[in-house]
């Protein structure tokens, strides 16, 4: 049963926006804080982002702060990643992700569901 999917990734060009979003199953929604990930070709999987259950924390990784807003939307139990000022190094297969740590969890272990992931490539 898939519990968590990605969608709205894509190409884009240096500078740009995208917001990717994560549609998840209700009940883990609902309780769990929801983060997102991203694996570049021949890299491990890095921390992006993660809100709390009720939106009212947020942690960033340093790459990206001041760049990428994450957010939720309980009532469509969907979490967003809207990123503004892409950088050719954003290029990742991005994931969305719900762990029971709340938002300061940051490795991947600490997150019991994945999505299947949606690619970002943005050009130089």
């Amino acid at each position: 049963q898939v519990q968590l999917v990605e969608s709205g990734g894509g190409l884009v060009q240096a500078g740009g926006s995208l917001r990717v979003s994560c549609a998840a199953a209700p009940r883990i929604f609902m309780s769990y804080a929801m983060g997102w990930f991203r694996q570049a070709p021949g890299k491990e999987r890095e921390f992006v982002a993660a809100i709390s259950w009720n939106g009212a924390s947020t942690n960033y990784a340093d790459s990206v702060k001041g760049r990428f807003t994450i957010s939720r939307d309980n009532a469509k139990n969907t979490v967003y990643l809207q990123m503004n000022s892409l950088k050719p190094e954003d290029t990742a297969i991005y994931y969305c992700a719900a762990s029971k740590y709340g938002p300061r969890a940051t490795r991947v272990y600490e997150y019991d569901y994945w999505g299947q992931g949606t690619q970002v490539t943005v050009s130089s």
